[in-house]
């Protein structure tokens, strides 16, 4: 009887193992067929060669970009050089980034810059700018203050807190404010790996005031781009490993109830908001394991997304761009200015186009 028992629950848990492993095939997108979609208008920004895994782009045309993102199991050309955050004014004809300079008491030699937001003080035209920071693989949150005369960013406050253990994405909603996902409830490597095996729906979304932390979403498998509607009622939420946007209500006291939720085949990565038309644009991922088993033979493919009237019974979800590698490598943001579009990417280089 014993001996049986024990076939039993052997057997249960290898079909319980095998049964999550289809599903993060599924995930994974192993068995989904795209075509290459090209835009006549594009080219490569000089300068940027190791990243562009976010981008944010000002009212005035002054797009923000951070680059050198290194995460444990992901391909990095530059493992030893410092992060850097690219200033590119859309404006200027010859489209060139600077990398801009930080105030002398900064710890540059660690910085790893993941997802970045901007906040623009209404009282003074103050622009902060808030990095999610990955120094020796941890996680903080860092605001500097944009000082556009000497392209410097002078560094204000590093907020470190037990509920931002493992953030992704951010979107500011005030000086020193925001909401942050985690993209993950555990921070080691190999417990990040059974998490996404079993498929456990543990990461969430978190609101951050110098007043109040606290959790405002949960039961995500991955929650990633973060970002805000343009009448501010609402904030979006990207489950990458459940291909989803989670449309979340914004109350007066920052918590967040669900709304609705919007089925995307691909696997987004950060979230960006036209102020316009409040249409989402999307750096997505149409094979994600390509992207985390790195080979020069199979690159990583890259996609851009557009979502048009989220909100609206029948929201519009359309394929921009798509490439094989042969451009850029793995898209991670996609963000417009006045029909020019930046495509962004975890490693890999920045590309710039002009939409009809």
């Amino acid at each position: 009887m014993g001996k049986l028992l024990k076939i039993t629950l052997v057997g249960i848990v290898v079909a319980f193992i095998a049964e999550r492993i289809v599903r993060l095939s599924d995930r994974l997108n192993f068995y989904r067929e795209v075509q290459p979609i090209d835009l006549p208008h594009c080219q490569l920004l000089k300068g940027i060669e190791f990243g562009s895994e976010d981008i944010d782009i000002l009212p005035n045309g002054l797009a923000f970009i951070s680059s050198g993102l290194k995460v444990p199991g992901l391909m990095s050309f530059a493992p030893e050089k410092p992060g850097e955050i690219f200033l590119l004014d859309l404006n200027d004809e010859e489209l060139l980034p600077i990398s801009l300079r930080f105030s002398r008491d900064f710890e540059l030699a660690s910085f790893n810059p993941h997802g970045i937001s901007t906040y623009i003080d209404e009282k003074d035209d103050t622009v902060y700018l808030f990095v999610v920071n990955h120094p020796h693989y941890k996680s903080t949150v860092e605001i500097f203050k944009f000082l556009e005369e000497d392209n410097v960013l002078m560094h204000l406050k590093t907020i470190k807190h037990a509920l931002l253990h493992s953030v992704n994405d951010i979107i500011a909603v005030g000086p020193e404010s925001f909401y942050a996902t985690n993209d993950f409830y555990f921070t080691d490597y190999t417990m990040r790996h059974v998490e996404m095996v079993l498929g456990l729906a543990w990461s969430n979304a978190v609101y951050y005031s110098p007043g109040e932390v606290k959790q405002v979403a949960s039961g995500f498998y991955s929650s990633n781009g973060i970002n805000v509607s343009p009448d501010e009622k609402y904030v979006y939420v990207a489950d990458i490993m459940d291909h989803k946007i989670h449309v979340l209500e914004k109350h007066a006291n920052w918590s967040l109830t669900p709304v609705k939720e919007l089925n995307i085949e691909t696997v987004m990565d950060n979230l960006s908001v036209d102020p316009h038309t409040g249409d989402i644009w999307t750096g997505a991922h149409p094979y994600p394991w390509k992207l985390l088993n790195y080979n020069k033979e199979n690159l990583p493919w890259s996609e851009v997304i557009r979502i048009q009237n989220i909100l609206s019974d029948d929201p519009i979800v359309t394929q921009v761009y798509v490439n094989n590698g042969s451009v850029i490598q793995g898209t991670s943001s996609a963000s417009v200015f006045e029909r020019k579009l930046l495509v962004g990417s975890v490693f890999h280089k920045a590309l710039y186009c002009e939409l009809d």
